[in-house]
């Protein structure tokens, strides 16, 4: 026990700043992306220096690749969901401060390790402005990424480059120094996290596949995808790190579920409406790629209640299309308008906003310290930055709409499984 308190306090010293001012738990409060930064950077290395002992060949061209990756974009919005959870639930000492770290950065490995297995599924040429990974690797290797052995190399390379990110996440939540209890607590959540994560990626490859699927199919899908994997469960990780109670933990959860699954809404809304500027992806993207979201499911089902088969028979050409015209895209849009979709999406997501406020207010105490950092962080995921006070929950909701929609997103909205 003694050589790991050792280890941490020394590991503790290279990533915590150092010098006048705040120390610990403050220092990362001041500056938390800077602080999972610094951790990254110390375990990526001891991970690259490990790799190279094995191969120089490996080392370089994909353990370096998966570290720079990690290192290099990403806003970090799993770690800092994992470090005001931590804060707002009262945890403050030394050993907290350097778990929540390292579990940060296992957080950012995880999300490397789905995001370069997302581009090669989804044939992306391009991540975060940059040659996508097995692009990248296809041109390290001299190969053309368009040319059939260049696509199938920088293909099967990409895939063990995720499954490395993969393995140093779990290689670095099971080198963290926690208490027993506490570990327990952590490891069972990292489990459910990682199975979710890629039923979500299942559900969504599927979708496409079968050109579409229902309400119920799109809101579980979002649930696995965004509202478990990038918000739920780094939260209770959180909450885990400072044994917070059941009560506590599960009403986190609930709260951290809401935003996430108003995230992913308001995202979808973003695909098909947002400005290619300020979003950063192309509009309509989702449509060309057939992906199975909640918007294209409620505008099909108002489509088929009406018996509007021109919007039916425009939907299901446009969906999957690759070569989509931006005339035929206004075409959808105006689908998503007149079947009332696009609004009916928008009040649902506002609705999940609020009830994410109102579940955190139960949790934990939102005018203090690292409760008020929660709240206004968990603001910006659901895209509610007003600060508006959510509207009474008095159970009244969705009465006006009595649709199998409405009825699924309920229950989604709701309980939280253990």
């Amino acid at each position: 026990m003694a050589r790991t308190e050792a280890v941490e306090h020394s590991f503790a010293a290279r990533v915590l700043p150092t010098g006048p001012g705040p120390s610990g738990a403050g220092a990362v409060d001041a500056d938390v992306v800077g602080a999972v930064l610094r951790t990254a950077r110390a375990v990526l290395a001891e991970r690259v220096a490990q790799a190279s002992e094995i191969d120089a060949s490996f080392s370089g061209d994909l353990a370096g690749r998966v570290a720079d990756f990690t290192l290099d974009g990403g806003k970090r919005m799993r770690p800092r969901l994992l470090w005001w959870g931590m804060r707002a639930c009262g945890a403050a000492d030394a050993g907290s401060t350097v778990a929540a770290l390292r579990l940060g950065v296992a957080l950012e490995l995880i999300q490397t390790c789905a995001l370069v297995h997302d581009d090669v599924m989804d044939r992306s040429r391009l991540r975060r402005g940059k040659p996508a990974v097995h692009i990248a690797l296809a041109g390290r290797a001299g190969l053309s990424p368009d040319s059939e052995r260049g696509s199938a190399f920088g293909t099967s390379a990409a895939v063990l480059a995720g499954d490395l990110a993969l393995v140093w996440a779990d290689d670095t939540v099971a080198e963290t120094a926690l208490p027993a209890p506490v570990r327990r607590r952590i490891r069972t959540i990292w489990r459910s996290m990682r199975t979710e994560m890629v039923a979500g990626q299942y559900l969504d490859l599927h979708g496409q596949a079968t050109g579409g699927s229902s309400a119920a199919r799109a809101i579980r899908t979002a649930c696995l995808k965004s509202a478990l994997y990038s918000v739920e469960r780094p939260l209770a990780i959180g909450a885990a790190l400072a044994d917070a109670d059941e009560r506590t933990t599960a009403a986190l959860r609930s709260a951290g579920r809401c935003a996430g699954i108003a995230f992913q809404l308001r995202d979808d809304l973003l695909g098909v409406f947002g400005d290619p500027a300020r979003t950063g992806k192309p509009s309509g993207d989702d449509i060309r790629e057939g992906k199975p979201t909640y918007l294209l499911a409620v505008a099909r089902a108002r489509a088929e209640a009406a018996g509007d088969e021109g919007a039916l028979a425009l939907l299901t050409r446009a969906t999957g299309n690759a070569d989509l015209t931006e005339e035929d895209l206004a075409d959808v849009r105006g689908v998503f308008e007149a079947t009332g979709a696009r609004a009916h999406v928008e009040r649902r997501a506002e609705r999940l906003s609020d009830q994410a406020v109102r579940r955190l207010r139960a949790a934990v105490d939102v005018d203090g310290h690292g409760g008020r950092q929660l709240l206004g962080l968990l603001r910006t995921v659901s895209g509610d930055e007003s600060g508006h006070a959510p509207a009474a929950d008095d159970g009244t909701h969705g009465r006006d709409e009595g649709t199998a929609q409405s009825r699924v997103l309920t229950a989604a909205e709701g309980g939280v499984t253990r």
